[in-house]
């Protein structure tokens, strides 16, 4: 079975066959090496120096990631102006009210961009006493497959002096992430996604300098506990050992597959024959290519076709797609082209929609 979801993802048999390594007591030096590695290898995604940035490792989904990033890196004292334009962006508000953080929301509808007029005139016109510490922004907002301008945020957010949050946890290792961009605090990001392991692992990438002044709102989740626990080669709770085997053999296959810039060429490969095959079967994109993230974007249903129909067309033949979310069901569906996928798999997906249809 072929996985096009947005993750879990199909993995290469490297990958699988990591699983079956040794078993590990997480309180060994074996383990604690692993644990380095790993956090080495995500700073070398994007070739951060670990003098400024740290990996901090999570087990749980990249939705925990997240939470810690949000709970962790918003001071008591923070405001924290969150970016909605989807599901997940939505999520981080859940987030924020949950653990009582001050916050507002501002949010476009779930096929458009962000409004960067509106999130500036926001900034600008909060008072002294009420000014936005914070900024929170889903990079790839996998409920429509749009990427968000981070590039024109930070600029805002750098004119103002706000530090930037990012979920990143379907972009990080595909799209391209500024870490020179003096206002990002911290990217959360998962495993499972464009890194090509399996769940049970995520991460935050965060500045050192943002780590030394996190709360401690959550328990399980306080960031600030975690990094330094792991850089003293420990960790407070019992790991997915086996999950960061993978995590690691992912990496190092990502690394000998030429990285980020090579991960984000085969991407957009797959997903424009994906693209290019839909459109001549009559099928159109939800959002334009040149505003799609390379991972995953959405399509329109064929009139008179419900999703049910064309999902299970599709599983029978051996591959598995996606939904829309909420009210976007009924009107699309989701293709993500992450994973061990070739373009042979494309062409066969390609020749069994166009079975549906008939």
């Amino acid at each position: 079975m072929l996985l096009l979801n947005p993750g879990p993802v199909s993995l290469s048999e490297r990958v699988r066959r990591s699983l079956l390594q040794p078993d590990l007591c997480h309180r060994e030096s074996e383990f604690y090496d692993l644990q380095d590695e790993a956090r080495e290898r995500l700073l070398a995604v994007y070739g951060l120096d670990r003098a400024e940035w740290a990996a901090v490792l999570i087990t749980a989904s990249g939705t925990a990631a997240v939470e810690s990033m949000i709970a962790s890196l918003t001071p008591g004292e923070g405001r924290l102006l969150n970016l909605e334009n989807g599901v997940y962006g939505e999520r981080i508000a859940q987030i924020c009210k949950q653990y009582g953080i001050a916050h507002e929301r501002l949010s476009a509808g779930w096929t458009l961009p962000l409004d960067l007029d509106a999130v500036a005139a926001r900034l600008d016109g909060a008072s002294p006493s009420a000014r936005f510490t914070h900024i929170a922004v889903v990079h790839h907002e996998t409920t429509t497959g749009r990427l968000n301008d981070l590039e024109r945020l930070g600029e805002l957010c750098r004119r103002r002096g706000a530090h930037l949050l990012v979920d990143g946890v379907s972009s990080f290792g595909a799209e391209a992430i500024d870490f020179g961009d003096e206002s990002l605090s911290a990217v959360a990001a998962t495993a499972n996604k464009c890194l090509h392991g399996v769940p049970g692992v995520s991460f935050v990438i965060a500045r050192r300098g943002a780590l030394h002044q996190a709360a401690a709102r959550a328990f399980y989740l306080d960031l600030g506990r975690l990094a330094s626990l792991q850089d003293r080669r420990d960790t407070p709770f019992t790991p997915a050992v086996h999950a960061h085997y993978a995590l690691v053999e992912a990496l190092r296959e990502f690394a000998e597959q030429g990285g980020q810039p090579a991960r984000h060429r085969r991407y957009a490969a797959l997903a424009e024959q994906v693209r290019g095959g839909l459109a001549a079967l009559g099928i159109e994109t939800v959002v334009p290519p040149e505003q799609s993230s390379v991972v995953l974007r959405s399509y329109r249903l064929p009139p008179g076709m419900a999703y049910a129909s064309l999902h299970d067309a599709l599983k029978a033949h051996g591959f598995v797609i996606y939904a829309g979310q909420g009210e976007l069901a009924r009107t699309l569906f989701r293709i993500s082209t992450m994973g061990q996928l070739s373009s042979d798999d494309i062409d066969r997906l390609l020749q069994c929609i166009a079975q549906a249809l008939s």
